[in-house]
């Protein structure tokens, strides 16, 4: 794992126009790889002819014959050809084989992408990309990397957003990278080129949400059950879909925090909260607000009974009774 690429890598490789003839795109954040693969098309195809130079694949349905047979052609009035292969683990064992001739004498005008979720570096071929530090791992952004992300996002995206407001939008929307990218987009539609800073995106989140997760986790603490029970039902409503498990996702990530800050200030270290936490200054300070209203045994409770609703909404119960019912035991200890 440590020999592999990072997206940040393979973009870099595209600035400096290094790219090899082939890559092994892996891991479970799909998002990533559409993005990363997204830029990649637009980097290294020319507009005039993209279409006739793209080419791509599905495993499950394609052989791995066909794959090479268009990674050898040439490219049509361009420089480069680009092959996509998606799924690459549905191919058999045999068939991975088939490409270990193809890396000993790639095609240089050619960039052949192989895209998966799972790679078994067991096998020949996805080890001998590895070993050519061609593998690039796509995983889940970890807490501390969000707000970093969102930055270097909204630069791309033209959007002048401060780290604060960035900071801030990952607290209400969570950690899926597709959504805070479509809130982006909505940021930029609205504000256009003019600067986004806390205001302007707690004015958009309340728009297009009505409450966010702050209103329940102020209610909370201040152990205000009835604010709290409102804000609970504004967000079921709003939600859709698997929206009390995404509640129940964003209360435990909340109150993690809480406890992990209530333990440094117990012991004298405040100053290193923003740090340790990855968050930014501004958010470790409401953090500090919140802490003394909770003791560390409510809080090590409070989490226990997040794990043990979380079990019960995954095999069926109701979730509006349960999530109800946590939140009147929470206010009233």
């Amino acid at each position: 794992m440590s020999q592999d690429l990072s997206p940040e890598a393979i973009l870099k490789h595209l600035d400096n126009c290094k790219l090899a003839p082939y890559y092994l795109f892996y891991g479970p954040s799909e998002f990533l790889k559409e993005t990363a693969l997204a830029k990649l098309k637009e980097k290294v195809l020319e507009p005039a002819t993209a279409d006739l130079n793209l080419q791509i694949f599905y495993a499950d349905e394609a052989t791995a014959e066909d794959v090479m047979d268009a990674a050898r052609s040439l490219p049509f009035m361009a420089e480069t050809r680009l092959i996509i292969v998606t799924r690459t683990e549905s191919f058999s064992k045999a068939d991975l084989e088939k490409f270990l001739p193809y890396l000993d004498n790639p095609v240089p005008s050619t960039c052949l992408i192989f895209v998966a979720r799972d790679a078994n570096f067991r096998h020949p071929l996805f080890s001998r990309i590895r070993k050519e530090q061609r593998a690039v791992a796509f995983l889940p952004l970890k807490e501390s990397r969000v707000v970093p992300w969102l930055v270097a996002t909204a630069r791309d995206m033209g959007v002048r957003i401060s780290p604060e407001a960035c900071a801030y939008l990952h607290q209400v929307v969570g950690n899926s990278l597709m959504e805070l990218h479509g809130e982006l987009e909505k940021l930029s539609i609205r504000y256009g080129a003019n600067s986004i800073g806390v205001d302007q995106v707690r004015e958009m989140a309340t728009k297009i949400r009505g409450y966010s997760v702050f209103e329940l986790i102020d209610s909370l603490s201040e152990k205000d059950c009835q604010k709290a029970l409102e804000a609970l039902h504004k967000l079921l409503e709003q939600g859709g879909k698997n929206s009390a498990l995404s509640i129940l996702g964003m209360l435990n990530r909340q109150f993690r925090l809480l406890w992990k800050a209530k333990y440094m200030k117990a012991r004298g270290a405040q100053r290193e909260i923003p740090r340790a936490l990855g968050i930014p200054p501004f958010l470790a300070r409401k953090l500090m607000t919140q802490v003394d209203n909770w003791s560390e045994a409510d809080l090590k409770r409070l989490l226990e009974s997040l794990c043990m609703v979380d079990s019960r909404l995954k095999s069926g119960s109701q979730e509006d009774i349960l999530l109800d019912h946590l939140i009147i035991t929470l206010c009233e200890g």
